[in-house]
């Protein structure tokens, strides 16, 4: 067994899985922000929520994308 490759990939999971998570907690804490009525945040808190789950969502099309066989060849 390879275990430098084992290492590799566990490292690449673990990062994307981090990217996803902080993604989508810093998606769902934006559109708390500018959704609160009490407080007025900026315009732009809306669209950079938008902008995490929109990157979110490539991020796990990309891997299923690298999951699936029919897609990859």
């Amino acid at each position: 067994m390879k275990w430098l490759e084992l290492l590799t990939v566990a490292g690449a999971t673990l990062v994307a899985a981090v990217t996803v998570v902080v993604l989508y907690s810093l998606g769902v804490r934006l559109t708390a922000i500018a959704g609160d009525r009490q407080v007025a945040a900026p315009g732009w808190v809306k669209y950079v929520s938008y902008v995490c789950f929109g990157l979110c969502g490539i991020a796990v099309l990309f891997g299923l994308y690298l999951i699936i066989p029919y897609f990859s060849g």
